[in-house]
């Protein structure tokens, strides 16, 4: 077993950690720090998420925070898992476990008191790691710092049979290469996944979906969805996205870091980038994923022809801000010079209403509407004028109707 120290860092003492820690028995070695904030403070990047990992059982926890007066969740209590709220932040703690048996999409568990037993049980050798709270001292079972410091992407033991115990193991392969991983690949992870890619068809399409998308949201994730279409991982569960589909979303993170925006990529977004140009196939992938009706609803306007329009910001007043974005993103319309300024242009209102076009002389009816219309159409390709350049074209669209209906 390898050792090595925790950085010290702000979120090792967030208030109440301290007390939460003692109350387990961090000191006499009963809890440690686990997977996601030793692998991140190692590497010395912000730690969002604090989880614990305890020799104790699950009710012991609970009554142990419970007489403290600390808030407890059962979050998971089929997997040995409670939710300690402190400093009105959640910590997960997680008692040791070894599996009994699995069906690739969930486990039977047993709670032991051997920490090996617990890393043995994880995916990734960089997930294994744990930490003493309060001194910082890492425990590696197997060799999780060596891979950290070489970038590479490890299945403990076997893959194939990690993959057997959870299929979505796969997707998560490809998304923690992306973040923490240098190309090529782990051979034997590699072949595992390219082996067990059918098995992916067992997983609920939330489950991928909730994986695909958080791929999709890392800073530069295309040479690593190049594996996984060259591997054929999406064949079974989205076969629309293929090497047509790499190269779209390769030309939209390129448009992404021109536009030079204020906020992050968007993995909805990249996700139409590597579907085709075709809003119904949109729809079918949406559905299938059983993404929400907002995010359906965005892919399926981002896959649609655009509407038509003569500048940026006409496309902006006729769609919203969001979905004209997407659109020029993806490259289905021309982009303007400042994207940042577009992003902050207040969308105008159209001055006028059907009063007054009454006030005109129209008599109240489908004229009024025609005619408020047409003046807005008038508006919109002039720019979006004042008031009274407004009621000006207006007037002028009302004198044009009078004259024609006198005539006709």
């Amino acid at each position: 077993m390898t050792m090595a120290r925790l950085p010290d860092a702000p979120w090792r003492h967030r208030p109440g950690f301290d007390a939460l820690c003692a109350l387990l028995g961090a000191a006499d070695g009963a809890t440690r720090l686990v997977g996601g904030a030793v692998r991140d403070g190692l590497l010395g990047v912000d730690v969002a998420d604090i989880d614990l990992a305890t020799a104790l059982l699950p009710d012991e926890v609970t009554q142990r925070l419970s007489q403290a007066g600390i808030k407890v969740v059962p979050t998971g209590l089929a997997h040995g898992t409670v939710t300690a709220v402190i400093d009105h932040r959640p910590v997960e703690i997680t008692t040791l476990r070894s599996d009994i048996s699995t069906d690739g999409r969930r486990a039977t568990i047993a709670y032991t008191d051997d920490w090996r037993e617990d890393a043995a049980r994880r995916d990734f050798t960089i997930n294994a790691l744990y930490a003493d709270p309060a001194t910082g001292e890492v425990y590696d079972y197997f060799g999780g710092l060596e891979d950290l410091e070489a970038r590479h992407v490890r299945f403990i033991g076997d893959p194939a049979q990690r993959i057997a115990e959870d299929h979505l193991r796969i997707l998560r392969y490809f998304r923690f290469l992306a973040r923490f991983g240098a190309l090529p690949p782990d051979a034997a992870a590699y072949a595992a996944c390219r082996a067990n890619a059918n098995s992916l068809m067992a997983l609920s399409r939330e489950r991928i979906a909730d994986e695909l998308l958080k791929l999709l949201a890392l800073p530069e994730p295309s040479a690593v969805l190049r594996l996984m279409i060259e591997g054929g991982i999406f064949a079974p569960v989205l076969p629309e996205i293929d090497g047509a589909g790499l190269a779209r979303l390769e030309a939209l993170i390129m448009r992404e870091q021109q536009a030079a925006l204020e906020t992050p990529p968007a993995a909805v977004l990249r996700l139409c980038a590597l579907l085709p140009p075709d809003a119904a196939v949109g729809e079918q992938v949406a559905a299938r994923l059983k993404l929400s009706n907002k995010a359906r609803k965005r892919i399926v306007t981002a896959l649609a022809p655009p509407p038509a329009h003569g500048c940026a910001q006409e496309l902006v007043y006729r769609v919203g801000t969001e979905a004209a974005f997407d659109l020029i993103l993806l490259d289905r319309t021309e982009m303007p010079r400042d994207m940042c300024a577009l992003s902050h242009w207040n969308i105008p209102v159209f001055p006028l209403s059907g009063r007054d076009i009454i006030a005109l002389g129209i008599v109240a009816g489908p004229n009024v509407a025609n005619l408020l219309s047409t003046s807005k159409e008038q508006w919109i390709a002039e720019g979006f004028p004042d008031r009274d350049r407004a009621r000006a074209i207006a007037q002028a669209q009302v004198a044009e109707f009078l004259r024609e209906r006198q005539n006709s």
